[in-house]
């Protein structure tokens, strides 16, 4: 170490001697067994005097045994690197080819803490050791050379800690297996050639270089491929896996449709008929569909009219989502509607109000004046046709584009057939021999007079409701009457029908608080007993 007084340099001159002729006693024994001797204070006091640049004076408070341990193990140290002055300084450490030792001096990291400044090269190459850079030894900032090659150190380089090595002129970190970097185009790496990180893993590795281009050359163009082949088949096959924003509007594919129906299952399939069959599906966004599918030749209007179709948005209509019409495949796709037609609804229930019942037909009113703003679109308005969501609000579902029998005479009498089937409750189609004709006509025979034989009694009139039926019968045999001149139009069948409904809710409404008020007094007489 730096210049000492002449009792210490006496005892480092017996400690060393000792330990070299006795070499049973190991470094480590050393340390535990060696004290600093009485007058070691005053001789640290003395150099720190002489030479303050001296590492362990600028400690502070100063760790007496730490300084007196460092010295052991500079002693050792010289020794061992084979310096020929091992009292007073030496210049370097040299421990290479001794994997046994090495390992031991870079753990005395209070050693490093202060090391000697008349050390310039440390060599602890081919060591086999096998950690993180020993970031200790970097403590030593004026050596000039440093060779801690042919190891298997791994991990990152302490780039930081090599700044204040300013006289750092040789180095060597060569074949070790540090973590890739570009220490390259760092100022301070710049002074070492490529020789000092050859096979480190710090340079990116040649034949590395090579296999990553011709992968990059050979595997971008077949990634590109693979990605155009796919996006190709969520395209044309199932776009619906594809962003909102680049689906086709309103068009299915039959991977689709197949997908949404469970391939197409029994357990999927609501309905057939000779030229369509009817599944309930759900797309891949959650929606509950209904699917027709068209069986053998279907006309070529099909996907015109659905465009037509899919524009509609009304309460009082279902909602035709889209169509596929592919070479295998034709259908349409309306939302599914929960409940039942309207056919099942007066059928099943066994009591069904008159409100009720005008509350339907003012909604499917509702849905008639929208459809005339679409003169091209016509509708079947049959009770089968006619379907119920779970508050009873009607939709709409049959449609029919450029349907030359679809006059406005036409779709009054259909609206007719409508408001006397569900008054009277009866099918003309199965219980007429002329179909609606017998009818209508088997409605004329009791109108007005005797009206209570055809009137369904499930409606369970009250005299107030009896009239406002009444009014209604006649109504729908106005709008029936093909032999009269002025056939009632829409815009007065909605006015007549939207008075009722008030006349009927505000009747309801008395009613109800009618009867609240009779319970109440109920209650009270209960209580004065």
């Amino acid at each position: 170490m730096a210049s000492l007084s002449t009792t210490f340099i006496l005892l480092l001159v017996i400690v060393s001697a000792s330990v070299s002729a006795a070499l049973s006693a190991s470094v480590i024994e050393d340390l535990k067994s060696l004290k600093p001797p009485h007058d070691f204070n005053t001789t640290i006091l003395k150099n720190c005097q002489h030479n303050p640049s001296l590492r362990y004076c600028s400690s502070s408070p100063m760790d007496l045994d730490e300084v007196f341990k460092s010295t052991i193990v500079a002693s050792h140290l010289c020794n061992e690197s084979k310096n020929p002055n091992c009292v007073e300084s030496f210049p370097k450490i040299d421990l290479q080819n001794d994997p046994k030792i090495a390992p031991l001096y870079l753990s005395f990291n209070f050693f490093w803490k202060y090391c000697p400044l008349s050390i310039l090269a440390i060599d602890l190459s081919n060591n086999s050791l096998s950690s993180n850079f020993p970031i200790d030894v970097l403590q030593c900032t004026q050596i000039q050379a440093l060779d801690m090659s042919h190891n298997n150190l791994f991990g990152d380089v302490p780039i930081e800690s090599f700044s204040p090595l300013t006289n750092l002129t040789l180095l060597n970190l060569s074949y070790n297996h540090f973590s890739e970097s570009k220490i390259s185009d760092i100022p301070f790496f710049k002074r070492f050639n490529s020789s000092s990180f050859l096979y480190s893993g710090l340079l990116p590795d040649g034949k590395r270089f090579r296999i990553k281009a011709v992968l990059l050359l050979v595997g971008f163009p077949i990634f590109v491929i693979l990605m155009v082949c796919c996006l190709g088949w969520l395209c044309f096959r199932r776009p619906d896996f594809l962003p909102q924003m680049l689906r086709p509007k309103h068009r299915f594919t039959p991977a689709m449709l197949k997908a949404a129906t469970n391939g197409f299952s029994k357990k999927n399939l609501m309905g057939k008929s000779e030229s369509v069959d009817i599944y309930q599906g759900t797309l891949r966004d959650g929606a509950d569909v209904k699917i027709e599918i068209y069986r053998g030749e279907r006309h070529p209007t099909l996907i015109e009219e659905c465009k037509i179709l899919v524009q509609l948005c009304h309460k009082n209509l279902v909602n035709v989502l889209g169509w596929c019409n592919n070479r295998r495949l034709k259908a349409i796709v309306t939302e599914w509607m929960e409940g039942e037609n309207l056919e099942m609804w007066l059928m099943g229930s066994d009591i069904t109000p008159w409100c009720h019942r005008l509350r339907i037909l003012m909604g499917v009113v509702d849905g008639m004046c929208y459809l005339e703003e679409w003169p091209e679109v016509g509708y079947d308005l049959r009770t089968s046709s006619i379907l119920l969501s779970n508050n009873l609000e009607p939709r709409i579902s049959r449609f029919k584009i450029r349907d030359q029998s679809s006059s406005r005479s036409r779709k009054m009498y259909k609206f007719g057939v409508l408001l006397l089937e569900m008054l009277v409750n009866r099918r003309p189609e199965e219980e007429f021999k002329r179909g609606e004709a017998g009818f209508i006509e088997y409605i004329r025979m009791h109108y007005p007079a005797d009206l209570q034989k055809v009137i369904d009694q499930k409606m369970e009139l009250t005299q107030n409701t009896f009239d406002q039926a009444k009014q209604a019968i006649g109504l729908g045999l106005m709008c029936t009457d093909a032999s009269s001149n002025q056939q009632v139009s829409l815009g007065q069948v909605f006015d007549i029908m939207s008075r009722a409904y008030q006349s009927c809710r505000v009747l309801a409404s008395h009613n109800h608080e009618r009867l609240h008020s009779e319970r109440g007094k109920g209650h009270r007489r209960m209580q004065s007993r």
